[in-house]
Order: C-alpha cells, then structure tokens, then sequence
C-alpha cells in the first residue's frame, strides 16, 4: 500500500506541478529534491537519536548539494538524486538504526522518488523542461 500511496502521490505533485506551472521554473525539482532529503533527519529528531541525526544530516547534505549542482548545470544530476535517494530508501535500514522512521516509509519514499525522477526525466527528454 506504501509504495501504490508513493506512486500516485508523485504523480499528483508532478502533474499539478505541471498544471500549474511551478515545474516550469528549474528550481522545481531541485528543491522537492532538498525537501526529501530532510525528511531522515527529521526523523532522527523525532527518534531522539542525536547520534544518528549526524549521520542523516551528512546524507542529506550530499543530496542538497546534488540538487545544487543540478539546479546550477544540468537537471539531470537531480534526476540521478532523485533516483539514488530511491536507491538509499531500500538500503537505509541496513545502514542507519533511525528509530524515528515509520516502518511504511521506506517503501512509500523509494516509490514517490523513482516516479518523481522518471516524471522529471520524461519532461527533460521531450524537452518540457530545459535541463541547462
């Protein structure tokens, strides 16, 4: 049910985005990028686990600096962002005792950020979006 929820929220926010025309600013994606990273050490701090809350906030600085550098050169670099964090979804329980993490979400953020990435590279491919 996680990762259905993720799916079909992911595609709300980029269709509505869309719709609306928020994604047509390049900042978009690059900050939906920096908003999910946050969301471990928020966590962390929700678990009362300040050890672990280091941790997170090193991650989560790698995938705001990602989201920069996508922002500044290519689009295609948050892509891959949004991807890895996929990625980091599935292996996050095999690398940080987070305890302030919902046992549904790791399913339901690998789900929201791989169809966020694919949404975002669909629209750079059809040239929607100008990754540069």
């Amino acid at each position: 049910m996680a990762f259905l929820v993720g799916v079909i929220l992911a595609l709300a926010v980029g269709l509505s985005a869309s719709f609306v025309g928020f994604d047509r600013d390049r900042a978009f994606y690059p900050t939906v990028m920096i908003v999910i990273a946050s969301y471990y050490a928020l966590f962390a701090v929700m678990g009362s686990s300040g050890d672990v809350l280091v941790l997170e906030v090193v991650v989560m600085a790698a995938f705001v600096i990602a989201s920069i550098a996508g922002f500044k050169t290519s689009l295609w670099l948050v892509v891959a962002a949004l991807v890895v964090h996929g990625v980091f979804d599935v292996l996050h329980s095999r690398l940080f005792l987070n305890p302030g993490v919902p046992t549904w979400w790791p399913r339901f953020c690998l789900a929201y950020d791989l169809v966020a990435g694919i949404y975002l590279a669909w629209h750079l491919k059809i040239d929607r979006i100008h990754a540069r």
